[in-house]
This record gives structure tokens, C-alpha cells and sequence, in this order.
């Protein structure tokens, strides 16, 4: 898309900016149920992604994922093969911190605390437990102020700041559905996705059933098992790997002031989420504005949070996220064309992180739902929690 290019910003992120990019991306199968354990499914994910980049794994020194990831650093390298690791980090906040892996390692090679890092994240939800039915583990955290109440699940938490959205903007349900049906129909053209030749119509979004009103089954993002790697290298070494660099232009995080657990009830503005400071660090540091995105990968676990990113991003003012949503604004040749994978909600459900290898081979021109010319991509993490973001180019 044409735009107008900003003046470079300075500090850190200018330091960041295209100075390293992601070189090589893998994954496993996406199922509702995998054989194996979560260490096995997260080292067949980074020996692809390290296959795919042409790197061995002796060369690898740096690591990043998520607290929430159960196999840790010292398993991973024992497993896989690496040499001696001189950085390695997790972040915080389960889907908020998928873009953020990718950050940290950005900044780690870029200062030259690291060479050859590697993100990741692998899980077993589809056949594991689902944690929040034990509600009283959850009780010594921010959580004891709303469990007794009846949000006990984070569709509960999402469904009341998605009835305070409609209700304040006249967004409706045929909006969510936008949203959901822009996913399904990228994942009925990806062989890899959960609901591949599984299409949806309006009828069977609107007849479905309950999960925590107003949000029903098709506004609910899958439960999958699966893993998924990427590797980052600096820019300079990037140009001698198998495929072309998908440079990492701009990264964020965005945790606003009086946050509290999954939403901002308690904020004076409910509404402006997470997304709106991640956002304002995102663009400061850009040589790029909303209008020169050609694709976005918008976090996607519950429809209701693509209007409010849409917002929160700067691709429509406030309140009009449901509205952009319209005339198939998130299709293939429409005006963001989005999560064209599946996402979250028709891909897999893995934290994110196939948000991020998606928009790696849309820059790549390798995608399954390929938007012609893509050459900027913008991946957003969890609206709601504490997030990231990353500003991808080719």
C-alpha cells in the first residue's frame, strides 16, 4: 500500500530498526490431539525451523519463549543440540507474549549479545487440561477479584468487554462474524489448518451455541495441540541464508498503567486496551505508518479482539473497528486483508506464534492465501493481556 513514511525515531528502536530478521521458520502438525509430549513437539519445531534457515544447531546461543512454556531452556538445548547459550529469556502473559520471544532476541543479536536465536512455543491443549476449571489455584492471584463473580474462564472476561464494545458503539454480531468468517475461509485454503474444507456460513454462526453470551462457539478460538520455531540472525548474515530475510523493522510491548489481569475493567477507559501502548511504541519507531501495511496477522482468540487491535493500531478511529469490517475489508483484496493462515480461530490456537510464521511467509511469498506484493506485516499479540507487537518487511 502506498503511505506516507515517517521521520526515524531515535534510542533504542532506531537501533532495533531492520537490524536483524527472521530466517527460518518450522512447525509440527496442528491437531486436536498429538502423540508425544510438549518437549518432543518443541524440538521437532525448532529442528524444522533451523532446517528451513540452513543453521545448525551447535550455532545457536540464543533463546526465547514463554513462562507458560512448560519445557525449558536446559531440556530444549540438551535435546536439540546447541552450543553454549549466552542469552535466553520468557515473557510473561501467555498470548500477549508471543510477538515479544521475537523481540527479545531481535534486540539480543542486534547488541551483540547473540548471534543465532531461536523462539518458540509448543503446547497440548487441544488434548490436555484446561487450567481455569479449578478455579481455587486461581484464587492468590488478580483473579480472586472476579472468580467469585462468574468470570471464571477468559471467554467469560473477553464476553463482558465485548458487551460493554456492542453496546457502547453499535458494533454487532454480524461484525464478530466478519471476523471469523475472514479466518475460516484463509484456512480452507491452508492444507495445514484445523478447520481446512470446513467452511462457515452466517447460518451456522448465528445458530450456534452459547459459550459466554455475547460470544459463541465460531468467536472462540480453537483448543490444538502443536509447536511452532523461528530463528533471527542479524541482517548482515541474514542475506547468506536458504530464503529471503523477513526483517524485523519495529517491535513492541505494551503493558498500559492500571492494568488488572486479563482486561482494563478498571480503567478509566476500559475500551483502550494494551494494544493502544504497544501500538504508540510500535509506530514512534517505525519508518512506517498503518496505511503501508499490506497484511496483518491480529491476534484472533476471541473474535472481539480484532475491532478493538483494528483500533488500537491505528487502522480506524475509535469505535469503528466493527464497521471496518464490513464489505469484506479482512478478505483476500480487501483493505487488510487478515490472519491468512486461519489464526487462532481456524489455523490453530498456539499462543500466537502462527500469527508469527504466517506473516514470515506472506513476506516470503510463500503463503497458502498469498496477498500479491506483500511486502510489510504487521503481528499483533493478545488484546487484553499485556502484549507485543512486531512490524515485519521484506
Amino acid at each position: 500500500m502506498a503511505g506516507t513514511a515517517r521521520a526515524a525515531g531515535s534510542g533504542s528502536g532506531a537501533a532495533l530498526k531492520d537490524a536483524t530478521a527472521v530466517v527460518g521458520i518450522g512447525r509440527t502438525a496442528f491437531a486436536k490431539h498429538l502423540p508425544g509430549s510438549e518437549k518432543a513437539l518443541a524440538c521437532r519445531a525448532v529442528l524444522a525451523a533451523l532446517d528451513d534457515a540452513g543453521i545448525s544447531p551447535a550455532e545457536v546461543d540464543a533463546l526465547a519463549s514463554y513462562t507458560m512454556e512448560e519445557t525449558d531452556e536446559v531440556e530444549v538445548a540438551k535435546a536439540v543440540g546447541f552450543g553454549d547459550l549466552t542469552f535466553f529469556s520468557k515473557v510473561g502473559f501467555g498470548g500477549g507474549g508471543s510477538c515479544a520471544t521475537v523481540a527479545h532476541l531481535a534486540g539480543a543479536v542486534a547488541t551483540g549479545q547473540a548471534t543465532v536465536g531461536v523462539a518458540w512455543r509448543s503446547r497440548k491443549r487441544g488434548s490436555g487440561p484446561r487450567p481455569w476449571r479449578n478455579t481455587a489455584v486461581q484464587l492468590p492471584t488478580p483473579a480472586q477479584w472476579t472468580r467469585p463473580f462468574g468470570l471464571l474462564r477468559p471467554a467469560d472476561e473477553i464476553a463482558m468487554l465485548t458487551r460493554r464494545y456492542l453496546h457502547e458503539y453499535g458494533a454487532t454480531r454480524d461484525h464478530l462474524f466478519n471476523v471469523a468468517l475472514a479466518c475460516r475461509n484463509r484456512a480452507n485454503q491452508n492444507p495445514a489448518a484445523v478447520m481446512y474444507e470446513r467452511p462457515l456460513t452466517r447460518d451456522m454462526y448465528m445458530n450456534s451455541r452459547w459459550i459466554s453470551e455475547p460470544l459463541c462457539l465460531f468467536d472462540n478460538c480453537l483448543e490444538t495441540d502443536g509447536a511452532l520455531a523461528c530463528v533471527v540472525v542479524s541482517a548482515e548474515r541474514a542475506r547468506d541464508c536458504r530464503h529471503r530475510p523477513v526483517y524485523v523493522h519495529a517491535a513492541a510491548q505494551g503493558l498500559p498503567a492500571q492494568h488488572h489481569g486479563m482486561v482494563n475493567y478498571w480503567n478509566d477507559d476500559p475500551l483502550t486496551g494494551p494494544a493502544w501502548t504497544a501500538a504508540r511504541h510500535l509506530w514512534k519507531h517505525a519508518d512506517l505508518t498503518p496505511q503501508d501495511v499490506d497484511v496483518a496477522q491480529i491476534y484472533d482468540a476471541f473474535t472481539s479482539l480484532v475491532p478493538l487491535s483494528l483500533e488500537g493500531y491505528g487502522f480506524c478511529g475509535r469505535g469503528e473497528g466493527g464497521a471496518f469490517t464490513e464489505g469484506g475489508a479482512l478478505e483476500i483484496g480487501g483493505r487488510l486483508p487478515l490472519n491468512t493462515s486461519g489464526g487462532g480461530l481456524s489455523e490453530a490456537y498456539v499462543h500466537g506464534f502462527n500469527l508469527i510464521t504466517e506473516g514470515v511467509r506472506q513476506l516470503r511469498g510463500t503463503s497458502t492465501a498469498q496477498v500479491p506484493g506483500a511486502a510489510t506485516c504487521l503481528v499483533t499479540a493478545g488484546e487484553g493481556v499485556p502484549t507485543s507487537a512486531l512490524l515485519l518487511r521484506n
